[in-house]
């Protein structure tokens, strides 16, 4: 079973502006209501994420039950792309791959595309979760996202 969450803002401000935000994992707790925390390997401190390397998530979706995992990254291109794939226990079992993708308009302003692929056996018997706090998690997300960035200039 396969399934995806997908969403969308369009952002009065340019990728570098949303990029700091969202690489500033620092930053999460104060400004972001549903991703709380992200934990890079600390002895690559100020490099940057690395593909292949595994961080610690933190999600807290509203109505929703708290959970931390580690995901791999699969993409941390600059200004462009920061996506990642978990799994709950085991591959195949409940499968997500994580992605915030920046859209530049050329004019001062970025549409930040926010999704989740979900596979597995579990996605089925989880989809009104999905659909539900997940969702709503992710627009919540956004919602702050825009002000965060947008407040600043």
């Amino acid at each position: 079973m396969k399934k995806e969450i997908r969403t969308e803002i369009k952002i009065n401000t340019t990728p570098e502006r949303i990029w700091e935000i969202l690489s500033n994992f620092e930053n999460y707790a104060s400004w972001n209501p549903f991703i709380k925390a992200i934990t890079a390997n600390p002895e690559k401190s100020g490099q940057g994420l690395q593909v292949g390397e595994k961080i610690i998530v933190r999600l807290e979706p509203p109505e929703g039950k708290a959970m931390t995992f580690k995901p791999k990254v699969l993409a941390f291109d600059k200004n462009k792309e920061f996506r990642w794939i978990g799994h709950l226990f085991f591959p195949g079992l409940f499968d997500g791959e994580h992605r915030f993708e920046l859209i530049d308009h050329g004019n001062g302003t970025t549409t930040f595309i926010h999704a989740e692929r979900f596979k597995g056996i579990l996605v089925r018997m989880l989809s009104k979760m999905l659909d539900g706090s997940t969702k709503n998690g992710f627009h919540a997300m956004n919602r702050k996202l825009k002000e965060e960035a947008e407040g600043k200039y």
